[in-house]
């Protein structure tokens, strides 16, 4: 059985669940977690988390529209609130906003409850910053990071749920994380990523097309990066009127260099490449692990690297017109029947086994067949 982990997009709802609605997700939230612990143990359900067409489901059962922005918070504060980490053998750390700040610090708590190594719970918050600035920095779709969610077990297996905001179409993307398909943080962690909604031009640091324009974004900074500073002068400020070659003759004089990347660092920015180059980092990772170097830095070092050496890195967006399973027209890949009915049934023999009222477990059945089979509706 293979497991994916990938992407959805959701339009943006505004509001918050009502008290009434989210105090009964947070009852159906606990009775079905449970279950799935129950019947699979704590690593299934970590996988089916970090599965977008399970998540969405699951978020449907609780009692939210299917493609609302606001499963995604909403359906984690109710899990954040409804699992016992003593009980469960599962803590969930961050949220949205302010509260995903807080991450690092609720990841070593965990450690208090699980008897984890301090080994342990430092790989387990670098993991949890290096997903975040991947999704933020490396991965230039046009959505900013909000919310960012970290689930771990007892064992020390993890997963990411973390979503951004796309100002101008008001869409969301969620991503999704799972460490055990996560082989390398910074070439392709995400496998079968889905969505509705295709960015014309993204830059994917993470594709193993930019793995040149990673190592020559590198070399780059083990260079002394003074070297660089030419490639980001301001462009001067062209007349409104469009010159033609006729206004140079009859003697024609070209500059001996002007700037053609969109990307202008300033002296202060610059000098985050300068300690960059004075740590002298051995990997690209552990480059863009270092403070500072945010999206702009890593886009002006990619941009360097296919002007000046020709590496050229990924411009498409890492979205796939599908979920998880696949397409029922066989594009990207034909559905896996078994893969796909595994999701759905894990979750239905959660709601049958889990302890919950018969009018609660009904409901939650039927939100889950209104997803499944919306021609039914």
């Amino acid at each position: 059985m293979s497991y994916r982990s990938g992407i959805s997009n959701l339009p943006l709802h505004g509001g918050k669940a009502p008290r009434w609605l989210f105090n009964r997700m947070v009852k159906l939230a606990g009775a079905v977690t449970e279950a799935v612990i129950f019947e699979y143990g704590s690593g299934e359900f970590l996988r089916r988390i970090s599965d977008p067409y399970w998540f969405q489901a699951f978020s449907c059962v609780l009692g939210f529209d299917w493609h609302s922005s606001g499963t995604t918070t909403t359906t984690c504060g109710a899990l954040k609130t409804a699992i016992n980490p003593e009980e469960d053998g599962i803590f969930i750390a961050g949220g949205k906003g302010r509260a995903s700040r807080r991450t690092p610090k609720e990841i070593q708590g965990a450690g208090e409850i699980f008897s984890l190594s301090q080994k342990k719970l430092d790989d387990l918050v670098y993991s949890s910053k290096i997903s975040a600035k991947i999704d933020n920095s490396c991965i230039q779709d046009g959505y900013q990071l909000y919310h960012h969610v970290f689930f771990l077990t007892e064992k020390g297996e993890w997963a990411v749920v973390q979503q951004g905001m796309n100002e101008s179409t008001k869409y969301a993307r969620r991503y999704h994380w799972l460490s055990d398909s996560v082989e390398k943080y910074i070439n392709e962690p995400h496998n079968g990523i889905c969505c509705d909604l295709q960015e014309k031009k993204s830059l994917d640091m993470t594709s193993h097309q930019s793995h040149d324009s990673r190592q020559t974004s590198l070399d780059l900074i083990l260079d002394n990066p003074d070297h660089l500073k030419k490639y980001f002068q301001k462009k001067p400020q062209m007349d409104v009127k469009q010159a033609s070659l006729d206004n140079f003759c009859p003697e024609l004089t070209l500059p001996g260099h002007h700037p053609v990347l969109d990307v202008d660092l300033s002296p202060r920015e610059f000098e985050v490449l300068k300690n960059a180059w004075e740590l002298q980092p051995e990997s690209y990772e552990e480059l863009i692990s270092l403070k500072g170097m945010g999206p702009k830095k890593i886009r002006a070092l990619a941009l360097i690297s296919d002007l000046v050496y020709g590496d050229r890195p990924s411009w498409d967006d890492p979205v796939k017109y599908s979920f998880t399973h696949g397409g029922k027209d066989g594009f990207p890949y034909p559905v896996d029947r078994e893969v796909y009915d595994h999701s759905i049934q894990t979750l239905k023999d959660a709601l049958e086994q889990a302890r919950l009222e018969k009018k609660d477990r009904y409901q939650g059945i039927k939100r889950l067949e209104r997803m499944i089979h919306p021609d039914n509706n």
